[in-house]
Parts: C-alpha cells; sequence; structure tokens
C-alpha cells in the first residue's frame, strides 16, 4: 500500500520551527522547480501564462505550502485536501491531454529532488541535526508519495468518466438555448427544435438557468464540472450555463475546474431570458477584469448598482457633464477633493467628523470643503432629482475609478430611512 496513508505522520515528528525557517525558500523554490520540470518535461516546456505553464505553477506552489503547513502544525486540522485536490486535477489534466502518467511522475521526482538540495543547501545555516534531516526527508518522501497517488487517482477517475460537457450535441443545446431566448421566450418552432435538441443530449430544460462568463484563455479541468452542466469554452467569449440558481457548491466546482481564471456568475432566469444573464455576466467579468468589481468569482446579484451605473458609460458622461459642469473652471486636484468630500458626504450623510475619519483629512478641512460645495452647487442639492444624479455621478465616476490598490478608504453606506436628508449647514 502506499504511504499515502499515513498522511502527515511523519510531519508530527518534525520541530514546527522548521516550518518558519522552510517558508521563506518556497517562492524561489517553486520557481527554480517549475524551471527545472520545463527544462527535462518537453510535454510542459509551454508558455507559462498559458493553461499549461498555470497548472504546472499552481500544482507546485500549493504541494509546497501545504507541506510547510504540515510541519508547522502537525496537530491541527488537516490541510492535505488543498493539494490532494491539485494533485487530482494535475492527474484528470494528464488524461485529458491523451498521455500517460510518465511525466507527471518525472515531474513529481524533479520536484522533490530540487527541493531537498534546497534543504541541504539552507540547513548548515541553522544548524539543523542529521536527525531531524533524516525525519525530514521521510517526511517529504512520503508527502510525494501521497501526492502521487492522489494524482493517480485523479487520472483513472478521468480515464473511467465520459466528459459530458465535451458531448457536441450539449454545445449544440447550449447554443440553441440562447439563439431561442428572447424577451417573449422561444417561438414555437425555436421550442419544439430545444425540446428534441435537449432530449437528444439527455439533459432536461430548467425552469431557470444561470449563465456564467469566463475569461478568455481558460484552461478547464473538465471532469471537475458537474454533468449537468453546458458549456461552451473554446470560442473567443467562452461562457457555461448552470441549470438553476448559483449556490456555494456550484461556485466552488467552478473554481476547481477553471483554476486561476476569471469568472463571472450572472442571474438565474427563466431559460427564455438566458440571453439577460449571460449578458449581465459578460459586463460583470469585463469590469472584474478591469479592477472594478472584486473577483477570481464575480458574482451579478452581489454587483446589481455597479453593473446599472456602469451599463451606458456614455450616458453616464452625459450626466456628469450636466451635474457637475460647475466645477470645470478647478484644476483636477481641487475637482478630485471637492467631488471626493461631496460622493462621502451623499453615501453616508455623516457629521464632519466622520467625514474626515474616512477621508483622513481634519474635521475643519471637511467643513471648509462643503461650504465650498454649497456655494458652487447652489440648490442643486436641496433638489432630490438633481442631487440624485450628482449622486449617481459621482459613484459612477469612483467605480470606473477603482483599482485593487487604490480603494483603501471606501465609504460605509449606512442604511437609512426614507427620511429627509440633513442640509449640508449640519456640518459647521
Amino acid at each position: 500500500m502506499n504511504r499515502a496513508v499515513a498522511s502527515g505522520v511523519p510531519a508530527a515528528h518534525l520541530p514546527p520551527r522548521l516550518a518558519e525557517l522552510i517558508r521563506p525558500e518556497l517562492p524561489s523554490l517553486a520557481e527554480e522547480i517549475v524551471a527545472e520540470i520545463r527544462r527535462a518535461i518537453p510535454e510542459y516546456a509551454r508558455p507559462l501564462d498559458g493553461p499549461y505553464g498555470h497548472v504546472l505553477r499552481l500544482g507546485v506552489e500549493r504541494s509546497l505550502a501545504v507541506f510547510a503547513e504540515r510541519i508547522a502544525a502537525p496537530g491541527g486540522p488537516p490541510s492535505g485536501d488543498d493539494s490532494a485536490g491539485t494533485a487530482r486535477m494535475l492527474g484528470q489534466y494528464e488524461a485529458h491531454e491523451g498521455r500517460s502518467m510518465d511525466s507527471l511522475q518525472a515531474a513529481y521526482r524533479i520536484g522533490g529532488q530540487a527541493a531537498w538540495r534546497r534543504v541541504m543547501k539552507v540547513a548548515p545555516r541553522h544548524d539543523i541535526s542529521s536527525a531531524v534531516l533524516s525525519r525530514l526527508a521521510d517526511a517529504l518522501l512520503t508527502y510525494m508519495d501521497e501526492l502521487a497517488a492522489q494524482s493517480l487517482d485523479g487520472y483513472l477517475h478521468a480515464k473511467a468518466r465520459p466528459i459530458l460537457a465535451l458531448d457536441e450535441r450539449r454545445r449544440r443545446l447550449l447554443r440553441l438555448l440562447l439563439a431561442a431566448a428572447g424577451p417573449d421566450g422561444a417561438d414555437p418552432t425555436a421550442a419544439v427544435e430545444l425540446e428534441s435538441a435537449a432530449d437528444g443530449a439527455g439533459w432536461p430544460l430548467p425552469d431557470r438557468v444561470t449563465l456564467v462568463a469566463v475569461e478568455p484563455a481558460a484552461h478547464c479541468v473538465w471532469t471537475a464540472l458537474d454533468e449537468d452542466v453546458l458549456a461552451e469554452l473554446e470560442c473567443p467569449e467562452p461562457h457555461l450555463l448552470l441549470p438553476g440558481p448559483s449556490t456555494p457548491e456550484r461556485r466552488a466546482m467552478l473554481e476547481e475546474a477553471l483554476p486561476g481564471r476569471r469568472i463571472a456568475v450572472g442571474l438565474a432566469m427563466p431559460a427564455g431570458q438566458a440571453t439577460d444573464s449571460l449578458r449581465w455576466a459578460r459586463r460583470a467579468l469585463g469590469l472584474a477584469l478591469d479592477g472594478v468589481l472584486d473577483g477570481p468569482v464575480t458574482l451579478c446579484e452581489e454587483n446589481l448598482v455597479t453593473l446599472w451605473l456602469l451599463s451606458d458609460p456614455a450616458l453616464v458622461e452625459q450626466l456628469t457633464r450636466r451635474r457637475l459642469r460647475v466645477l470645470d473652471g478647478m484644476t483636477p486636484g481641487q475637482q478630485d477633493r471637492l467631488t471626493e468630500t461631496l460622493r462621502t458626504w451623499l453615501v453616508t450623510r455623516g457629521t464632519a467628523a466622520e467625514i474626515a475619519e474616512q477621508l483622513h483629512i481634519h474635521p475643519q478641512t471637511v467643513r471648509y470643503r462643503m461650504r465650498k460645495i454649497e456655494q458652487i452647487l447652489g440648490d442643486a442639492l436641496a433638489d432630490p432629482e438633481a442631487r440624485f444624479g450628482i449622486e449617481i455621478a459621482l459613484r459612477a465616476a469612483h467605480l470606473r475609478s477603482r483599482r485593487p490598490a487604490s480603494t483603501p478608504h471606501r465609504p460605509v453606506v449606512r442604511p437609512r430611512g426614507p427620511a429627509r436628508p440633513r442640509s449640508l449647514r449640519h456640518l459647521r
């Protein structure tokens, strides 16, 4: 029996502090292992920004991280699921590519050898005893056996299981469903053709569907997809269809099937409105790739306001011109300071002290800016429609400028009832 049965046992006999010595080495060690594997195995010598390179790097990085975690917390909850899942994915990948397990087994050997060379290089610097090194070697060999066994399991599973998502009948069904969808549902002729195609593909037509947009050039672990998922990934705008609504389990499945790629999940809609779900998902994916929305899995249902605000940039630009043209005579810096202060007030209805805390400025600065804003905008802030238009313009501008590293002070929206907005004068 494979030594993987004793998962994590050898690591329990290693000093946990050893993990602190190992972790700083992991990034460069991962680079070294990937480079050596690509040099030695032609099948893996492909661009690192493509599917092959991504899967290879992901497997190496996760495996090293989990091994270090096992040493650091040998008595804690099992942490091998992450690396085991990645190892199974690697085995599935080999099966999908029509290869034997020889290349992957060779990659594991290369990885183990490189890791041990690094251990022997680092050990003298930290006075690690030969007894600890011996136990570390045993732990490393056991772990490599475990990963190899998990990869073989994934490989055999992929070989034995037909990949329904690759069935051309199901791809045609997805195309028919999207072509037949419309605001009034499918016409009778299209409905009959759709039902016939669904019967031929062995796929019951659901009442509601959820479309998923996928980042182009995504590698898919096909056997990770649920059997009822329809997929069209070999196209400029890859997408999938989930019967019924999105669930946490479905999203976990998508992350496993499309590792490291951005995806956006549309809203669950009647089958006749599948194109709406896909349109919103594609819009959300574009905003996620631009850094406006968070990922790697972006949910339309959590970003409806953002999708609406940014659905027609040209129209929002016209609204901005009309509501904020009075600021045109200011410098860009002055405009930014005043509009950020105004946006924060409109969103939070906070006091000068609360707004100052969020913007990291002095309350007196907030009061000065708000007096300036009131002088410039005049009666517009007292007019509900004009004030709403100003808030839309400022929110949209803020969203368009978002980047992951540039939004540390996002204002908190406080829920309020229909109470009348307080005047800016309360800030004074």
